[in-house]
């Protein structure tokens, strides 16, 4: 009796157990929980320690809801220049809503990611070669705003998405290496005929500012000597003026008249002394003697000179 007593007691602690285990849910962190009863979508559990009614409830799907990252296999899509190319991606997502992401659709990782292609596919045909590598930041915006439209009843946020690889064919690729290395030729001779071009010009500007300096300093030189020849020519006729002046005031006075006629004689005699050595023939004047009629000669000059007193100012002619 007590053997009997024993085992319904230990077969009442394992039915126990058992219930425990099937009605005690424990939700992780960042983990969703849908519970049905009879069938039926009831509730959705969080984080946290859950008690089920036995035999009318049970876990129907487990959601994480920390962001995934899907791996979109490469596919071969065709640009809008008719050239083949493969392309894969990455796409991250989020759960937001457990119960719609159960009973929306039946995979809704599998679905994403054939729409993430096909939308792919989609967005590279309408734009060239070239632009694909240009355009990576509006090719992964597109094709997020394309799916998170069509993933908002799944309860699924799509986040973001990257393109990974953009691979062309080989006679493409080489296509593409000769045509950049062309554009890199010609940069490299444009920049070398501006440099030779620039260097041109400031030989040009600098030989212009040479010659220019040159005018300059030839011009103030010119300028310098004029002006040391002017005050040169002022200051000899300012002399003989002061000479003649010296002389006609010497002449006037007494003893005057003598004096020019001695020197009358010494200039005389001492330019015909000078005739005699310049030359081995000379031809010897009549009267020359007669240095008393020479000295006459210029004394009367002198007098007629003095009496004529200047000459008169010159007179305008009547308009």
């Amino acid at each position: 009796m007590d053997q009997s007593a024993f085992l319904v007691a230990v077969a009442f602690l394992i039915l126990v157990v058992v219930l425990i285990a099937k009605t005690a849910v424990v939700v992780p962190q960042q983990t969703a929980i849908v519970i049905e009863r009879w069938g039926r979508y009831t509730k959705t559990l969080s984080a946290g320690f859950h008690i089920l009614i036995p035999f009318f409830e049970r876990v129907a799907y487990r959601h994480s809801l920390k962001e995934q990252a899907v791996d979109i296999p490469e596919q071969i899509c065709i640009t809008r220049d008719n050239v083949q190319v493969g392309i894969d991606g990455v796409l991250y997502l989020q759960v937001l809503d457990a119960a719609r992401a159960s009973y929306g659709i039946g995979d809704y990782l599998f679905a994403i990611s054939q729409l993430a292609q096909t939308t792919l596919r989609s967005e590279i045909g309408k734009i060239d070669l070239d632009r694909t590598f240009e355009e990576r930041a509006v090719i992964n915006s597109n094709v997020v705003s394309e799916l998170d439209k069509a993933s908002d009843p799944w309860g699924v946020k799509v986040l973001r998405y990257e393109i990974k690889n953009i691979n062309p064919p080989h006679d493409v690729i080489q296509a593409m290496e000769k045509q950049m290395r062309a554009e890199r030729e010609k940069r490299a001779v444009i920049l070398q005929s501006e440099g030779e071009r620039d260097a041109q010009i400031n030989q040009a500007e600098g030989e212009k500012q040479r010659v220019i300096k040159e005018s300059e300093a030839n011009r103030e030189q010119q300028i310098n000597e004029a002006a040391g020849e002017a005050e040169a020519i002022l200051a000899v006729a300012t002399a003989t003026a002061e000479g003649l002046r010296q002389v006609a005031s010497a002449l006037v006075m007494d003893g005057g008249n003598a004096a020019m006629q001695l020197r009358i004689a010494e200039d005389y005699v001492q330019q015909f002394g000078n005739l005699a050595k310049a030359s081995n023939t000379l031809v010897v004047p009549a009267s020359l003697s007669d240095v008393s009629s020479m000295i006459a000669l210029a004394t009367k000059v002198f007098d007629a000179s003095k009496d004529s007193g200047p000459p008169p100012p010159p007179q305008r002619a009547p308009r």
